[in-house]
């Protein structure tokens, strides 16, 4: 036999341990997103008894889109404007959620619910029916910055939780009055006396349920909704908006929703400064450059959004002459 030295050297190769990097070869491959590059935002005209999720749900798969979330719950009974973002319209979300709403919602007077709707029991009623009089007088107690109790049944969290889930399971919430902005707020019909149409402009977080309900207990009758319809969001109207009907005809006959139903991704900046920019500056922002703005057209500090070629870039902040990324856009897929 040959002696030890003899034999072929043998190269040991390290192994991994908890705290040494895993080796190349061993790298997971990254997956591809599920569906297409499906960019911009879908104003929905939501139908009644279909929550928020689920219509992100149906319209995702309409679109066969890649990412969809969207900008501000609406409650399963109310219809109307529900903002949707896809693909990259989901980092402008904010503004839509952050944007003034409008609102047209009728109140039935005479009974107080549990969900401050006509989905729950009477909790308590009344046989006061107040005059159209009495209700314009107190509408103005209710217009500017007031304090507001959000409804037992609301997307409210609490350490966690919905407040409609604890509600759900018999829980009794105490959820604390927060200060909303309330810009206008109108009678616009009374078809009978106990029966009132109002409209409403109003700031985020603000719950008409809890009007209805408040102005109920002032007037001494009670009162729920029982109708709503979100008339605007942001800068979304229901001028833009899409029937979920319409949509499904349109994706069945054509196989995939039509991507012309969409509005571009800016849409969510109309109240943004727009700069448009050459490519050589775009190919910056989207590095997360500054780039210098020139010319005695050169906008003032404050949020802007930069355009080029019909594309959008890039969210920033004008500064001392300059544009300053915060948030960049990749539209190409």
């Amino acid at each position: 036999m040959g002696s030890a030295t003899n034999l072929p050297h043998l190269i040991l190769l390290p192994t991994s341990t908890p705290h040494s990097p895993t080796p190349l070869f061993m790298a997971p491959m990254s997956r591809r997103p599920k569906g297409n590059p499906v960019h911009g935002w879908l104003i929905l005209d939501k139908p009644v008894e279909m929550t928020s999720t689920q219509a992100v749900a149906v319209v995702k798969r309409l679109f066969n889109a890649q990412k969809a979330g969207h900008g501000g719950t609406l409650d399963p009974l109310a219809t109307g404007i529900l903002p949707i973002a896809l693909g990259e319209a989901t980092k402008t979300m904010s503004f839509a959620v952050d944007g003034a709403k409008g609102y047209r919602f009728t109140v039935r007077w005479g009974a107080e619910t549990t969900t401050d709707d006509a989905e729950g029991p009477v909790a308590r009623s009344s046989e006061i029916r107040p005059t159209r009089a009495q209700i314009e007088a107190l509408t103005t107690e209710f217009i500017g910055e007031i304090e507001q109790v959000p409804p037992q049944f609301s997307a409210i969290k609490v350490e966690g939780n919905r407040a409609y889930d604890l509600a759900r399971d018999g829980e009794i919430v105490d959820l604390k009055a927060r200060i909303v902005v309330v810009d206008d707020l109108r009678v616009m019909d009374m078809p009978d006396e106990a029966t009132t149409v109002f409209e409403a402009d109003c700031g985020r977080g603000t719950y008409v349920r809890a009007i209805a309900r408040d102005m109920g207990r002032r007037l001494g009758c009670f009162g729920h909704v029982i109708a709503l319809r979100r008339t605007r969001v942001g800068p979304f109207t229901l001028d833009s908006s899409v029937r979920l009907d319409d949509l499904k005809a349109e994706a069945e006959e054509k196989g995939v929703a039509p991507l012309a139903a969409l509005l571009p991704v800016e849409a969510a900046l109309a109240d943004l400064t727009r700069i448009d920019v050459a490519p050589n500056d775009a190919g910056r922002l989207r590095r997360g450059q500054s780039i210098i703005l020139r010319g005695r057209d050169a906008p003032l500090p404050g949020p802007a959004f930069a355009i080029c070629r019909g594309d959008l870039v890039a969210l920033g902040e004008v500064e001392r002459g300059e544009l300053l990324p915060t948030r960049v856009f990749n539209l190409g897929g």
